[in-house]
């Protein structure tokens, strides 16, 4: 019994370590405490991404409630990216504020057909941003599975 409470604290402490590197990894060794950690533009989105992956099955789900979060998030990924980002311009921001409008006037109607037209015009809206910055081998999709990165083109355009 004695050797079964050894190897369950050890398991434990053993699980514990990877997290503490993890944390302790978030700011370099020279930061000060009054510095805060910043994420990566590329984590932010990966974000946003996971976000309209959701939403679109939410919606074709019609579960709306789940929707308006999901939604929610991606405006507040969306925000965050363009706080943080200096680089990105204004413009990129604010072409999206049709799009967020029109797919959150279709999940209040409760309208499917609605709610995909207005994501299709998201996703052109994201699409035209990574253009604008260079970043147009990124190109979203309407998901096609409800998988990771279901929505995500992976094949160069042409």
């Amino acid at each position: 019994m004695k050797l079964r409470g050894w190897m369950i604290g050890t398991l434990m402490l053993g699980a514990s370590v990877p997290l503490a590197l993890a944390q302790s990894d978030m700011r370099s060794p020279s930061s000060s405490s009054s510095e805060q950690y910043v994420p990566r533009l590329g984590d932010i989105m990966s974000g946003v991404q996971a976000r309209h992956v959701k939403l679109w099955f939410a919606g074709k789900a019609q579960n709306w409630g789940l929707a308006e979060f999901e939604l929610r998030q991606l405006k507040a990924g969306l925000t965050e990216a363009a706080l943080l980002y200096s680089g990105i311009p204004v413009t990129n921001v604010t072409t999206l504020d049709g799009p967020l409008t029109d797919v959150s006037d279709a999940i209040s109607a409760k309208d499917g057909r609605k709610f995909a037209k207005a994501m299709s015009g998201l996703t052109d809206g994201c699409n035209g941003c990574h253009q604008s910055m260079g970043r147009g081998f990124i190109a979203i999709r309407i998901p096609t599975q409800q998988q990771p990165f279901g929505n995500q083109q992976f094949a160069p355009q042409r």
